[in-house]
């Protein structure tokens, strides 16, 4: 037994020998300094393997076939150079990361084709784009429309490109992890160009998004994940449709996601987290608000307690729902007002309410309390009334901070376990709700200068 153990151990010794791939090179300007290799899991990174760059400037570093994806190296200066985690050996030569136009790629198929496509690609789609604005003017200005050769040659300048783009990209090697990685590269990046330059290639470039796979693990590690969710629902907001059609859009772009990755609870807890946390800071309510419905009503999937809870709120506050009432009991601050002026939420006379659920111990409450208290005069003035109500537990702590707060305060120190707290579905703070003099929820800001905006266009613009 002893002897045939030996010889197993030597071939398992010996194959992950063979699986670990190396990054080699030299960054002449970098020598003595600590180089980093960092992977991607989809919304984070992590790190792979480090080295210290020798005093002739070289280095070596290894990868594995679970690291598969896209890496990126980094060192002192701070300047990332990504490389393909394809499974081959890459050699790099250069000053430094900080000078990308003296790094060169010698050895590594798949890497060389991405930097040649790399350098390439964007002069390309410059070139488009300045081809795109004659195109404009020998079609649209009288002074030049008449001139049908240049506009024709224009046309046929901007097919040679193209062509050329596509070309590259179908000679590339069948089934390697650049042919992938590439287009997908294309279509993350090409949003803004599509958007200023390209309006009629929205529709394809909306669809193209659509298709993309979030259950691919080449997609998981090519470091595009978040961006590919970032940039499909920039290009829909910036389609130039009507807020109403955008809206239709996102919910058709939000179906698709989702039924892509209902199997796979990993990736939907991490997907639906983070779009609609986009969504919430895009102020795009109506589409966070059918995601968080559409993910609750889904019963083939599960969600971890926290996402749940945060979505929870959309289901029981979302828009035209009216807001419990909030009765105050004893332990109530009011900042010297007697609790005969402010009872419950029907004593104001105002025709808007603010709900505000903060804490001292928040630090981003900490930040928008001074904007609250910087707006207040301008919303009570306008028709606004603000009620902030805190979470603290500790009643020293809680007096130092809202001593010149401006407005109602309410706290009875039981944290969570408020009923006020508890009847608003907070499961963070800050959180906000506008109201109207029905207590129906008109609008959940996630900031006050999201609030300050409704009340700009809705109040101030309204009342002109």
């Amino acid at each position: 037994m002893k002897f045939r153990i030996i010889p197993i151990l030597i071939s398992v010794f010996c194959s992950t020998i063979i699986i670990a791939q190396t990054i080699t090179g030299n960054l002449s300007l970098l020598a003595n300094q600590t180089i980093k290799l960092e992977g991607f899991n989809g919304l984070k990174t992590y790190s792979i393997s480090s080295s210290l760059i020798d005093k002739q400037g070289s280095f070596k570093l290894t990868y594995s076939k679970a690291d598969y994806g896209v890496g990126y190296l980094s060192s002192v200066d701070n300047k990332p150079l990504f490389v393909l985690l394809s499974g081959e050996d890459v050699e790099i030569v250069g000053d430094a990361l900080s000078s990308p136009q003296s790094i060169k790629i010698t050895k590594g198929q798949e890497n060389r084709l991405f930097e040649k496509y790399a350098s390439e690609h964007p002069r390309r789609e410059q070139a488009l784009s300045a081809w795109a604005y004659l195109e404009k003017i020998y079609t649209q200005d009288s002074l030049f429309a008449m001139q049908k050769r240049p506009s024709k040659n224009i046309q046929t300048e901007k097919e040679r490109i193209k062509k050329e783009d596509l070309v590259f990209l179908a000679n590339l090697p069948k089934d390697s992890y650049v042919s992938w990685f590439l287009p997908t590269r294309k279509l993350v990046s090409s949003v803004s160009t599509v958007a200023q330059y390209r309006p009629e290639e929205i529709p394809s470039t909306i669809a193209a998004f659509r298709t993309l796979d979030y259950t691919d693990q080449r997609l998981y590690k090519s470091g595009l994940f978040k961006d590919a969710i970032e940039s499909h629902f920039w290009l829909l907001e910036n389609s130039g449709r009507s807020l109403d059609s955008v809206f239709i859009e996102m919910k058709i772009s939000i179906d698709s996601i989702i039924s892509n990755i209902l199997k796979d609870e990993q990736k939907l807890n991490e997907v639906t987290d983070f779009l609609f946390d986009l969504l919430e800071r895009h102020s795009l309510f109506q589409a966070s608000e059918y995601l968080a419905i559409k993910i609750l009503n889904e019963t083939s999937c599960t969600i971890n307690n926290d996402l749940a809870n945060q979505l929870e709120t959309y289901r029981a506050m979302k828009k035209g729902n009216v807001a419990p009432e909030i009765n105050l009991s004893q332990g109530t601050y009011l900042n010297g007002l007697s609790q005969s002026q402010f009872s419950n939420l029907a004593s104001l006379k105002t025709p808007y309410s603010l709900v505000v659920f903060g804490a001292s111990w928040c630090p981003k409450c900490m930040e928008e309390l001074p904007k609250l208290i910087q707006n207040y005069v301008k919303w009570r003035n306008l028709g606004l009334e603000l009620v902030y109500v805190s979470l603290d537990t500790d009643q020293s702590a809680f007096e130092k901070v809202v001593k010149t707060y401006p407005f109602f305060v309410h706290c009875d120190y039981k944290k969570w376990e408020s009923q006020i707290v508890k009847d608003y579905y907070v499961f963070g703070t800050p959180t906000f709700y506008l109201l109207n003099s029905k207590r129906e929820i008109i609008l959940r800001p996630t900031t006050t200068a999201q609030l300050d905006a409704w009340v700009d266009w809705v109040l101030v613009q309204g009342n002109k």
